[in-house]
Parts: C-alpha cells; sequence; structure tokens
C-alpha cells in the first residue's frame, strides 16, 4: 500500500470511536428536517451543502418559523463559526497546499476530524503528505452522515407525526452542552444565553438565536478578561 493509501486509511481508522454519536445525531437530523415539513431532497441537501448537524437543525428551525434569509445565514455562521479556528489551528501543517486542496479538507473539516487530525499532525510535522490522514477522517465522517441523513429521512417520512419528533430538537443540543456543565463560567454563559433566547423569542425576524448567542459571547469576552486580569 502507497504512503497516500496508508494515511488515508489510517485516518478513517482513528476517527471511527468518535462516530459513534454521528449516527443517531444524523438519523434525528433526517428525521426532524421532515418533521418540519421539507421536502427529503431540501433536507438531504442541508446535510449535502451545510454539512454540520447543529447549524443544519437551527437552519431548519429558522427557514420553518418564516425566519428572513439574514437571520437564517448569520445564525448559522455564528454556530458554524468555531470551524474558522479550527482552519487557523491547522494552517501551519497546511498552508503549502494548493487552493483546490485547502477547499475539499475546509469542507472535511468537522469537530471531530479536526480533533485526531490535530493530534496527528502535532506528532508528525515532518510527514509530507500528512493531509490525506485529514482527507481519510473526513471523508469517512462525511460519508456516515450522509448516510444516516438518509434513513433519518426515510424514518421520518414513515414516523406518525404525533410521536412528534420535533422534541428532540432541545434534547440534542442538550446533550451537546453537558460536557459543559462543569466549569462555572460556562455554566453561566449556558444559562444567560438560554434565558435570552427565551426573553427575546418574539424579537423581529427570529433574530433570537442571534442575538442571545452574540450577547453570551460578549459576556464570555469580558468574563475572560476579568479572569485575566485576576491572574495577573
Amino acid at each position: 500500500m502507497n504512503k497516500k493509501l496508508s494515511l488515508f486509511f489510517k485516518g478513517m481508522v482513528d476517527i471511527l470511536p468518535l462516530l459513534i454519536p454521528v449516527i443517531p445525531f444524523g438519523i434525528i437530523l433526517g428525521a426532524i428536517g421532515i418533521e418540519l415539513g421539507f421536502t427529503p431532497l431540501e433536507t438531504f441537501a442541508t446535510s449535502f451543502i451545510i454539512f454540520g448537524g447543529a447549524s443544519q437543525i437551527i437552519f431548519l428551525q429558522l427557514l420553518s418559523g418564516g425566519a428572513s434569509s439574514l437571520i437564517i445565514i448569520t445564525s448559522t455562521f455564528v454556530v458554524n463559526s468555531r470551524h474558522l479556528l479550527y482552519g487557523a489551528s491547522l494552517s501551519e501543517y497546511l498552508n503549502k497546499l494548493s487552493l483546490s486542496w485547502r477547499i475539499l479538507l475546509s469542507y472535511l473539516l468537522t469537530d471531530q476530524a479536526y480533533a485526531v487530525s490535530n493530534n496527528y499532525f502535532k506528532k508528525n510535522k515532518n510527514i509530507r503528505l500528512k493531509h490525506y490522514y485529514l482527507l481519510g477522517s473526513g471523508f469517512i465522517l462525511w460519508f456516515i452522515w450522509q448516510l444516516f441523513t438518509i434513513i433519518g429521512i426515510f424514518l421520518g417520512s414513515i414516523v406518525p407525526e404525533e410521536l412528534g419528533l420535533a422534541y428532540t430538537i432541545p434534547l440534542t443540543f442538550i446533550a451537546l452542552l453537558v460536557s459543559y456543565f462543569r466549569k462555572l463560567d460556562h455554566l453561566i454563559i449556558i444559562l444567560i444565553s438560554g434565558s435570552l433566547s427565551v426573553i427575546l423569542y418574539n424579537a423581529p425576524f427570529k433574530s433570537y438565536v442571534m442575538l442571545s448567542s452574540f450577547s453570551a459571547l460578549a459576556i464570555a469576552f469580558i468574563i475572560i478578561i476579568l479572569k485575566k486580569g485576576s491572574n495577573k
């Protein structure tokens, strides 16, 4: 096996343990899209184009609720903005690649792919073809996500509406937040953001997601500044 394929398959294997929660999340996303009234093609298009679980749910929920295009795009961008940090972090390892390679890897860069690739790149800085590792880890997650979104779409089409699959939206986000409950400053930001979402729910153009997110980010910035000042 040549070096490119070896790195590609190593990336695929290393990310496998992190794909366990991706499977039910993909199923839920597909089912929720149908539950919210979107066609199978529209629901699948979000997985193919946006390719980000949390941002896809926000996109579908805001679109079904009648939010403006500006609010939908901005809110989706805010949720996915952490990927800018991922890209900046990996840029030192990938800055010699062509533009087409960087675009492809940017599309495949997810939380899980970043986690394994960043760790691998730090330990193997001198490997010339290491981007094939990220390609492998990103591709297998992309494939699994598309596959189980389709399964979710199929299930959403046959599950009775009376079961109300939409209730899984808040449960999904609560599951994502559980690991952050252990730190007080994280908990404060979560409570503030959640409270503002409820208070601002009737804001014009369904802008409550964006307003609560930016407000919580501003408060998080203040907390970080205060913590740095107290450590001096």
